[in-house]
């Protein structure tokens, strides 16, 4: 798994309960995570935790994840 940068920034200036509610989401999906996960435009994939959404970029040759976007859901999709 990778973050982008500004992903990970955007985690790090959460309250910290929130940050790990994220990061115990994001491990969960690693072991099956097309239950989790919906496909978004192109090809990227929106994973719902709360209020919050996450874009990812799935590489299914070396099967990792890549963070793209970390947001509140009003202003994910307008990226």
């Amino acid at each position: 798994m990778r973050w982008h940068p500004k992903a990970r920034k955007f985690l790090r200036r959460l309250p910290l309960e929130l940050s790990k509610r994220i990061i115990k989401k994001i491990k969960e999906i690693k072991e099956n995570p097309f239950r989790y996960i919906g496909h978004y435009e192109g090809k990227y994939y929106k994973l719902r935790i709360g209020d919050f959404r996450l874009l990812l970029d799935i590489n299914f040759k070396n099967k990792t994840l890549l963070i793209e976007v970390l947001d509140k859901r009003g202003r994910v999709y307008k990226r």
